[in-house]
Parts: structure tokens; C-alpha cells; sequence
């Protein structure tokens, strides 16, 4: 079931550049960053009361992000929404119609287990739902 947002997060063709924004021109906290593989991304954490800020890059300059960048330029990417079974989610999404973009939940940043669900499902929105699995609960992200 969806217990909360997880993080919004924005794509950013610069990630040192965007960092360095949110930590000295906007004051907030940074709690580095992690390489995503399965999604070819660096992720930076930014968190805020309750949720967190997520800036995503290409990994090694290439994947599905890089394309991302390309056609739309930095901005929003996703939402995530945060999730205490996101197999159940799943199911119960498929069930109403909705298409993920994977058969099987992936693994996310901060050992978590996420799934996404097409923009055409959702009004035109990129939604991640990010099931944290080793007691990152009172944590602020998840998957970038």
C-alpha cells in the first residue's frame, strides 16, 4: 500500500553544477550520492522534513536518462511514492489497468525495491514506487 512521498526527483544534465545549487544557493543538506546500475544513474540526496530531493544523472553518460536529457532537458522526472509491499502494489496496479515499466520490482537506491509506472498511465507523470527493505523507513529516499 502507498504510505507516502518518497522523493521528487530532478534530472539534471550537470550533477556537480546542481549540487552545488541546492547545497549553497538553496541551503540544504547533502547526503552524497550512489550510483544506481540497474536504472544507470547517479543519485544525489537531498532531504527535506518528511521527504527528500533526488537529483538524477546518466551514469557514464549513457542509458535511458541520457535520452531523457536529451529530448526534454533537466526538470521534474518522477515522483515516488513510498511503499510498505510494492509486489502487492503491483498486482493490485496491474489489476486497474496501469503498465509498469518491469515484470519484477528493481533495485533502487538505499536498498530499495522499486517499480515505475508508464507516464501514459498517469497523465503524463513518470510515478516510482520504492519499497524500502532494510529499515530505511525513517529515512527520506529511495530509489533515483
Amino acid at each position: 500500500m502507498i504510505i507516502g512521498l518518497d522523493h521528487v526527483a530532478i534530472a539534471v544534465p550537470d550533477l556537480q553544477e546542481a549540487i552545488a545549487r541546492f547545497l549553497d544557493d538553496f541551503g540544504l543538506t547533502y547526503e552524497g550520492s550512489e550510483d544506481v546500475e540497474a536504472a544507470g544513474t547517479t543519485t544525489a540526496f537531498f532531504p527535506v522534513p518528511g521527504t527528500s530531493i533526488e537529483l538524477v544523472h546518466p551514469l557514464n553518460g549513457g542509458g535511458p536518462l541520457a535520452k531523457y536529457l536529451d529530448k526534454n532537458g533537466g526538470g521534474i522526472h518522477h515522483i515516488c511514492f513510498r511503499s510498505d509491499d510494492v509486489e502487492a502494489d503491483m498486482v493490485r496496479l496491474r489489476e486497474k489497468g496501469y503498465r509498469l515499466l518491469s515484470d519484477e520490482p528493481q533495485p533502487g537506491a538505499h536498498d530499495t525495491k522499486t517499480v515505475f509506472i508508464h507516464p501514459k498511465s498517469c497523465g503524463g507523470v513518470l510515478i516510482e514506487i520504492a519499497e524500502h527493505t532494510h529499515g530505511a523507513e525513517g529515512t527520506a529516499h529511495a530509489a533515483g
